[in-house]
């Protein structure tokens, strides 16, 4: 999601990136195709296997662009009553299934593969099948670029991929290119140990195809990039103190939803506020993002309550820096004042919910002794500590 920085260029409209994608899609299934084919031939004819896996792997990748061309089709789709976030996901979707495709051949192609190891058989290897390859590293350089270039635009996880995808089809290319080549010239066949290579690499991108898919079906942390981004503009209005509480739901490319609290002064006149909030939200709405935004009012003319916040503020990083609280105010009584606040703590902090509270609320008793703390642990949903 790093494409809302400041200078963004990516299309968020869903018939623009399914056009854009359905673009580089087809050219996709194009060129694999006419690689699978050439390789395919040349493989048989001369009977490396290692050359047969790289065709296969072409044809994979073509499936892929299939697969992608329905997926970028169907993320376009508008919302509906049973779908209001609209059908953005089945990108995602579309990329898991390229994945399982991928591990499935590679596996095939690394049994086939140790048994040519095993039983080795002779390799016819001209200036034909050089050639093909060579042709074939060429196209892949261009794909790769090609792919890059529409992904930057239109911010599409699964086009970046390809290009990667198509970068790495290069290195394994010339591998086998060498390996047929090292067999010719020194008389030892390195066919089904390049093939054996070629099917690893497969398996081992397949595994990381599944991560990334699953990752935002999972619902995975937002990039840091666009948490900082979110954070300084909101903080960039006059009038705002502070902001916490930042929740960021991805349902597809152009499809991200936000919420956050935003501190003010409790002083001003809570029209003025209103109107900053209703601001910052319609500034992220032309952004393409849709953004709920709660208002917080801090009070600011009381000096003690001032040095009780920053001193409660400090003393919960002596914890862990990483901690931090917000919304605090006082309700005193006749015997006693109750202290309520809210603290954010990391998800892999090493400590109870009980146990946390229970620390705090030692400290301030120790500096406060009249103080009841009430406390609200929040969970940080984000990357980084803002």
């Amino acid at each position: 999601m790093s494409h809302l920085a400041p200078n963004a260029t990516d299309l968020n409209n869903p018939k623009d990136r399914r056009i854009y994608g359905a673009a580089a899609s087809i050219a996709g299934i194009g060129f694999n195709a006419v690689l699978f084919v050439c390789k395919a031939l040349v493989g048989l004819l001369s009977g490396s296997v290692s050359i047969f896996a790289d065709a296969v792997n072409n044809l994979s990748d073509a499936g892929g662009n299939i697969i992608s061309l329905f997926g970028f089709k169907l993320a376009a789709k508008p919302a509906d009553i049973e779908h209001p976030y609209g059908h953005g996901r089945y990108e995602y979707l579309s990329g898991l299934i390229v994945a399982v495709i991928v591990m499935v051949i590679g596996v095939e192609l690394f049994k086939t593969s140790f048994e040519k190891i095993i039983s080795p058989a002779p390799v016819s290897f001209g200036i034909p099948a050089a050639l093909v390859l060579v042709i074939s590293i060429l196209m892949k350089f261009y794909m790769a670029s090609f792919n890059q270039s529409v992904g930057e635009k239109i911010n599409s996880g699964a086009l970046i991929a390809a290009s990667v995808d198509a970068r790495n089809d290069v290195i394994t290319t010339s591998a086998v290119l060498m390996a047929n080549l090292l067999s010719v010239l020194i008389g030892f066949n390195f066919d089904g140990w390049a093939g054996f290579a070629v099917a690893l690499y497969i398996i081992y991108s397949g595994f990381g195809l599944i991560k990334d898919t699953i990752d935002p079906l999972l619902g995975s942390a937002p990039d840091p990039t666009f948490v900082t981004y979110i954070h300084n503009a909101i903080m960039s209005y006059d009038g705002v103190l502070g902001t916490h509480d930042l929740m960021v739901h991805n349902y597809g490319p152009g499809r991200v939803f936000i919420s956050a609290h935003v501190e003010m002064a409790a002083e001003l006149d809570p029209l003025q506020s209103h109107d900053t909030i209703d601001n910052i939200e319609q500034r992220f709405l032309e952004e393409g993002i849709v953004c709920v935004l709660h208002y917080d009012p801090i009070v600011t003319n009381d000096p003690n309550l001032d040095d009780m916040r920053n001193w409660i503020a400090r003393r919960v990083r002596s914890i862990d820096p990483r901690l931090t609280i917000h919304d605090l105010r006082c309700v005193p009584g006749p015997t006693h004042t109750n202290i309520i606040f809210d603290c954010v703590r990391p998800i892999n902090l090493p400590m109870t919910d009980d146990e946390l509270k229970t620390a705090i609320d030692r400290m301030v008793s120790k500096q406060y002794p009249q103080a009841i703390c009430k406390i609200t642990i929040d969970q940080n949903f984000l990357s980084i500590e803002i």
